[in-house]
């Protein structure tokens, strides 16, 4: 891995310069390296982030990826993190025809990371350096203690997709700055006492350090001395965010990471705050990564329209747009079984702004029946661009299908509903065309979003911990909850419940036999216990 040529980076700059022209705004500065298909691999298992902490699952998968490459060999075209400066890796021989419509699509992307609300909890710091500190601590921490770190991330990781998302924004009151008396109290109360475990000479040394310009304007003094902080400490700021945050945090605000970390027992003991560092660093980070995981169409959708509108009127790429028409109609088609996120990305946002265009995203509109009537209806408002800027900023992949996806857009694009069914004659299993209406197909897209299930829980009799599954038509996924269940009774020091919604197996056979061609889901809620690692089952 190495950083792109003085040449290729002047073809960046240059797209730069375009991309700013059109409308989209980035940081300036940005990185961009060349790699190697085995450097893809081995970045795969860390989400691209170099300095993510090591986990030997990571090893596995980077096994997994070479043995798959022998035998599907393949060249991803760019990959690109939001961190500060954004890092982009791209393969090591590409053209730079190829670069040119790979760099537009980067520099999307980086539009859409620093300028989307979903992403703002990533702004103001760099994911990659925080990363470092954090891989730091855990190989600390595992030169300690061995395998029982491991352990610990991998309990925790089993219910890193239970995180408060959406309760991680706060709103402008609670995001002002903070005061340099509260930061102060921090450094040398909890930071200096208990995080650090500094010495009475350390900490008077500090003190003294504190006192000595104090002759200076406060202001100067504040900025001098916080400075001098940050450049020993560069852990210091998270630390404290994360303190102020779990002041303000409402008890139906948590999540269960948030919960187990507050009110566990085992890991509140003196002995096991280490455990609890680990685990503050896996739900970090899934945080960090929770919006591009609700964003995804969209980010690739937003991606994918602009590298088509910059590359083709780009006067460098004369003579290459056959070759480009050829990839992006890779990128971009519409897949009749499953769903490919650019393509219906891309044509969402096109139509979008053609709707806005010609003024069809108004109540008039919506209120014409007659399709001759709606084919016909153009206001000549000509805001599109202007529109889809403000969609990018505002939504997440899920209002962004519940708000645009509609009849009209379904039948430009021919788009359907798949089902299968056994053929019974041939014996085979076939797809055939389900609907083609706008509801179906939207429930459709709905149906492939991330969707982490509902879980509400609380502090029972005796320690116990208490979850409560809220069924909503899907059950969970049977051969993970004995894992998930005992690493979670590890974390809590004490019996986990979980009560949950599933199938219920036996009736519905019973139900086959007597009409095999008529039978229905028939459900039941059950109660697992995991007690000093055994599990049991009873239904309600």
């Amino acid at each position: 891995m190495k950083l792109i040529d003085q040449h290729t980076k002047r073809i960046m700059e240059g797209c730069k310069e375009r991309a700013a022209a059109a409308g989209l705004k980035f940081d300036k500065e940005t990185l961009e390296y060349t790699v190697s298909n085995t450097d893809m691999i081995e970045l795969s298992p860390k989400n691209m982030i170099p300095t993510l902490y090591d986990y030997w699952v990571q090893d596995i998968q980077v096994l997994r990826g070479k043995g798959e490459y022998e035998y599907y060999p393949n060249n991803p075209y760019e990959t690109v993190i939001n961190t500060r400066p954004v890092i982009s890796f791209y393969n090591n021989n590409n053209p730079d025809w190829l670069n040119v419509m790979i760099f537009y699509h980067v520099l999307a992307h980086i539009d859409f990371f620093q300028n989307n609300k979903f992403f703002q909890h990533t702004w103001d710091y760099d994911f990659k350096e925080k990363a470092l500190t954090d891989k730091r601590i855990i190989a600390r921490l595992r030169a300690q203690k061995k395998r029982q770190v491991d352990y610990v991330i991998e309990f925790a990781r089993s219910i890193d997709n239970l995180v408060g998302f959406h309760s991680s924004y706060q709103d402008e009151e609670e995001n002002k700055q903070f005061s340099f008396t509260e930061k102060v109290e921090f450094y040398f109360g909890r930071f200096m006492q208990e995080i650090k475990n500094a010495g009475m000479n350390e900490f008077l040394e500090e003190v003294e350090r504190y006192n000595k310009d104090s002759e200076l304007p406060d202001q100067e003094h504040e900025e001098r001395f916080l400075a001098s902080i940050r450049l020993r400490h560069p852990e210091f700021d998270n630390l404290f965010e994360k303190e102020q945050k779990k002041k303000k945090i409402r008890p139906e605000e948590q999540d269960l990471m948030q919960f187990v970390l507050q009110e566990s027992g085992i890991l509140n003991q003196e002995e096991n705050k280490w455990m609890k560092s680990v685990v503050e660093i896996v739900r970090e980070t899934s945080l960090y990564f929770a919006p591009m995981i609700r964003t995804k169409t969209m980010n690739e959708g937003w991606a994918s329209f602009w590298h088509e509108n910059l590359f083709l009127n780009d006067d460098r790429i004369k003579g290459h747009e056959v070759a480009f028409a050829k990839i992006n109609a890779g990128v971009t088609a519409l897949s009749k079984v499953g769903l490919n996120p650019y393509a219906i990305g891309w044509r969402l946002f096109m139509y979008v702004e053609e709707m806005a265009n010609k003024g069809r995203l108004s109540y008039d509109f919506r209120r014409i029946n007659a399709l001759n009537e709606r084919k016909a209806f153009d206001s000549k408002q000509m805001k599109g661009r202007d529109f889809i800027f403000h969609v990018r900023e505002n939504y997440c992949d899920f209002t962004f299908f519940n708000t645009f996806v509609d009849q009209d857009f379904v039948d430009k694009h021919k788009l359907m509903v798949v089902g299968q069914r056994i053929n019974r004659q041939r014996n085979t299993r076939e797809y055939y065309v389900k609907s083609r209406k706008a509801r179906d197909y939207k429930e459709m897209l709905f149906d492939n979003l991330y969707h982490p299930p509902y879980i509400t829980f609380q502090r029972k009799y005796e320690n116990s911990l208490y979850l409560n599954h809220h069924f909503e038509g899907q059950e969970l996924y049977r051969e993970y909850i004995p894992n998930t269940l005992m690493g979670l009774e590890y974390l809590w020091g004490g019996t986990v419940f979980l009560e949950t919604t599933e199938l219920d197996q036996e009736a519905m056979r019973k139900a086959a036999g007597r009409d095999e061609n008529n039978v229905q889901p028939i459900f039941h809620r059950v109660l697992y216990t995991m007690k000093n690692r055994k599990i049991t089952k009873e239904n309600f």
